[in-house]
């Protein structure tokens, strides 16, 4: 093992720290990043270098892809061809590039995301803008280095006529590094270096006058001035883009949102899919059918909307939810001398500049030289031309050309160069006419040095010859701007109506915790008595509903559950409903529905009434339950409880707040009439005040809300199975907290305890037995009797045993049905 010696020992982060920052400095400075001075990536460069090269430009004919593709990558790319066709299709796209830098014949792919054509089918050729970018790059402008093989040089950047970093922008992901430079307009940055090289210490403001932000090749319309400025200051920054729409009316009554333009880089194929999802799903309602019209003549996506729909509305959300609006982030990263370096708009052109200066003046050099020896060469010329006998006679009289060349010299004085170019000199330049043309070429190289020694002397002068240029340039190339820029960014508002099908509905809770909303149709194509509910379950809730309205419903343990309508899972008549539990996380096993509330929005002046077993009573403001964040999943408090063992077992919602007051009845038959003012508003993690006095043992029925003058029935049953209806004005107006008046008579024997109470006046209660026999009554039908009297019986309390429960028998009212 003569070569153990060689062998090094290395640890794993050392090893892997060393090549992958090789790796990271590669794709930094060589692959994924463009350079600030000509905005070009090396794949680019070596695709419109080699192009050039080969006579493939815009003045020629155009020639297959893959020759070039093969050329770029035998010469100067050793990547696979599909990274060089790839970027190569790239510049060919107008909806990617502001000003493309390959013309391209065939399919380059589709604003769709369709892929192009392969590189034998297609054929390409450098854009005339290209050839501005190569000018002059045969004047020894820019440095050049060895290929991967050291077989052909290439140049490290092009000279580039304008600044095409910010015309065509760039994207790309590196190590540590990302980049997301917008495309701009050409005439409005040549204006902004214009302005620039005029004014060197220039602020920000006032070079965006002359570019004012992106110009993008879709245009669209980007929002918010101030993002764009920091974005400009900084490199990084966040734009609104959204689509250019406009609402078109159709015959009947409907309407079309009508699509134009869509934002940078957006997939239109993706795009009509999603608003398309959005149509079938019935995210919104409203949209009747969504096409793609984009042909040859522009991009066209028509949104046909249903007859009488708020068109404004629809195109908010789909502003919102799709990318017909989009965010763009500023990340303008780009190398500059070797490092990548987040730059700002006026360093960008300030490199720009530089890169222009440096390009000018060496190609000047390059000329002068060039001028220069020619000039020699013409002054050799026309002084062998003035003594032409005796040049002629000199050459003849020589054995060879070197013969001759060293005889001119010798006689003559004339130089090597002067003596080459008199001897190889053809015949028919021995005219008088081409003494003159020679006298003028003089003339002109003497004036033409005199002006690259100016340039070359004087910054003024090459800034002038810079301005030409670019004026040049935009003369030619520039267009009117595609992206309009509005100041603000616009708030998307969105209205609930157009999230939602409007339609009337059935909504049920049964008190086991089953809730549904059911269709009209659904509901009529059913019999009543065929609701989907559990044996023994029974219903506490029917309405006729709006699929705009909103559902409040409390729990026995203080907490209120929100649901908008359109929320509910819409079911069958005939389906047993979703159980609350399913949705929030947060119920008690033993949690059941005391009250549920519709409303079509929140009352400011409404409030809850709540009271409790343990005699615990509070009012709370309908505002304090406006949606919470996370009601989807989770109840919100609306009383705290002072035990485990408390329940609430009335709630009443109301905006009659004058002239009326609370009756409570407890379970010994003690009842209370007080004015609602002594009852506090307090929030709702509050638990509230004592309502009644009670006995021990005793515990609070139930509740209600009554004028205070004037008749308020109250209908009660005891556990015996008696029935009565009292008015609640027939117990006096005491304060709260104090214990009430019997309104059953005390009896030594087996006396009556109320189990049920309630404020309605029409109706059926449901009465059932501890032996399960139910019966029902009518509410009116229970006679109106005083505040001492036991009631009539409803049920036989020796054969059926005592009141087991009772209920309100809900059905859908008359109006409503």
């Amino acid at each position: 093992m003569e070569n153990q010696h060689a062998i090094q020992e290395l640890t794993l982060e050392e090893v892997m720290g060393e090549r992958f920052g090789r790796y990271s400095k590669y794709i930094i400075q060589e692959r994924a990043l463009p350079d600030i001075r000509d905005g070009l990536k090396p794949v680019q460069r070596r695709i419109l270098y080699a192009m050039d090269k080969d006579g493939n430009t815009f003045d020629k004919g155009f020639r297959k892809s893959a020759k070039s593709v093969g050329n770029i990558m035998g010469n100067y790319h050793p990547h696979g061809d599909s990274s060089i066709y790839e970027a190569m299709v790239r510049m060919s796209q107008d909806w990617k590039l502001r000003e493309v830098l390959i013309e391209m014949h065939g399919n380059n792919g589709s604003m769709d995301g369709d892929p192009p054509a392969a590189m034998r089918y297609t054929e390409a050729r450098l854009s005339k803008l290209s050839g501005e970018m190569l000018q002059d790059i045969e004047k020894e402008t820019v440095d050049f280095v060895w290929n991967f093989d050291d077989t052909e040089k290439e140049p490290t950047v092009l000279p580039a006529a304008y600044p095409n970093l910010l015309v065509n922008g760039s994207t790309g992901i590196s190590a540590g590094y990302a980049t997301e430079i917008p495309t701009h307009n050409l005439a409005e940055v040549i204006d902004g270096t214009i302005y620039l090289i005029d004014h060197p210490n220039a602020d920000l403001t006032k070079i965006m006058t002359y570019i004012p932000g992106p110009d993008f090749p879709t245009g669209a319309i980007l929002q918010g001035k101030d993002e764009i400025k920091k974005a400009y200051e900084t490199g990084r920054g966040k734009v609104i883009l959204r689509s250019k729409t406009s609402i078109e009316q159709l015959k009947g009554g409907k309407q079309q949102i009508v699509i134009h333009e869509i934002p940078y880089e957006v997939n239109k194929a993706v795009l009509v899919k999603k608003m398309d999802e959005i149509r079938l799903n019935k995210k919104i309602d409203g949209i009747a059918e969504v096409r793609d019209e984009t042909d040859r003549t522009g991009l066209q996506i028509v949104v046909e909307l249903k007859k009488d729909v708020n068109a404004e509305g629809i195109l908010n959300y789909l502003f919102k939810n799709t990318d017909l609006q989009i965010n763009y982030n500023f990340n303008m990263v780009a190398i500059d001398n070797m490092t990548p370096k987040q730059v700002g708009l006026v360093h960008v052109l300030k490199s720009y500049i530089g890169h222009r200066q440096s390009v000018i003046t060496k190609r000047s050099q390059y000329e002068l030289t060039k001028a220069r020896k020619r000039q020699h060469i013409v002054e050799g010329l026309v002084k062998a031309l003035s003594i032409l006998d005796e040049v002629i006679a000199a050459i003849r009289g020589s054995k060879d050309k070197k013969d001759a060349k060293n005889n001119l010299v010798a006689q003559f004085d004339f130089t090597e160069e002067q003596a080459e170019a008199i001897v190889t000199l053809q015949l028919y330049r021995l005219t008088n006419t081409d003494i003159t043309q020679l006298e003028k070429e003089a003339e002109e190289l003497a004036a033409k040095i005199k002006e690259l020694q100016l340039i070359l002397n004087s910054d003024k002068e090459l800034f002038k010859i810079m301005k030409q240029e670019l004026r040049q340039i935009k003369k030619q190339y520039g267009n009117d701007r595609l992206t309009k820029i509005e100041e603000e960014i616009s708030e998307i508002k969105i209205e609930t109506e157009v999230l939602i099908t409007q339609e009337d509905v059935i909504v049920t809770l049964t008190k086991e915790g089953y809730l549904k909303r059911s269709s009209i149709r659904s509901y009529n194509a059913s019999q009543v008595n065929e609701h989907g509910m559990k044996d023994g379950d029974q219903l506490i809730f029917i309405d006729k509903l709006n699929t705009l309205d909103h559902l409040m419903i409390l729990t026995n343990h203080g907490n209120m559950i929100y649901r908008p309508i359109h929320e509910i899972t819409d079911l069958k008549w005939k389906d047993v409903g979703e159980h609350i539990s399913q949705t929030i996380s947060n119920l008690s096993i033993d949690e059941e529905v005391v009250a549920v509330f519709p409303y079509k929005e929140i009352d400011e002046n409404a409030v809850f009434i709540f009271m409790t077993r343990s005699g615990m009573i509070k009012q709370t403001k309908m505002s304090e339950f406006s949606p919470w964040r996370t009601y989807r999943s989770r109840s919100t408090l609306a009383m705290k409880m002072k035990n485990a063992e408390d329940k609430v077992v009335s709630a009443i919602l109301t905006n009659q707040k004058n002239d009326m007051d609370i009756f409570t009845a407890t379970n010994r038959a003690f009842g209370l009439r007080y004015p609602l003012t002594e009852v506090p508003c307090l929030g709702a993690k509050a638990a509230g005040v004592k309502s009644v006095n009670l006995k021990e043992g005793d515990f609070i029925v139930g509740g209600a809300l009554v004028f205070s003058e004037g008749d308020s029935p109250i209908t009660l049953i005891s556990q015996r199975g008696a029935a009565k209806r009292i008015l609640a004005q027939e117990l006096p107006q005491l304060g709260r907290a104090k214990r009430g008046l019997m309104i059953f008579r005390e009896l030594k024997k087996n006396p009556h305890r109320l189990v049920y109470l309630t404020d309605q006046s029409i109706g059926e209660l449901n009465i059932t037995s501890q032996n399960g026999t139910e019966h029902s009554i009518a509410i009116s039908d229970i006679v109106l009797s005083d505040r001492m009297s036991n009631g009539s019986f409803v049920i036989d309390e020796k054969n059926e045993g005592q009141v087991y429960s009772v209920s309100l028998v809900k059905e859908l009212s008359e109006e409503n049905s």
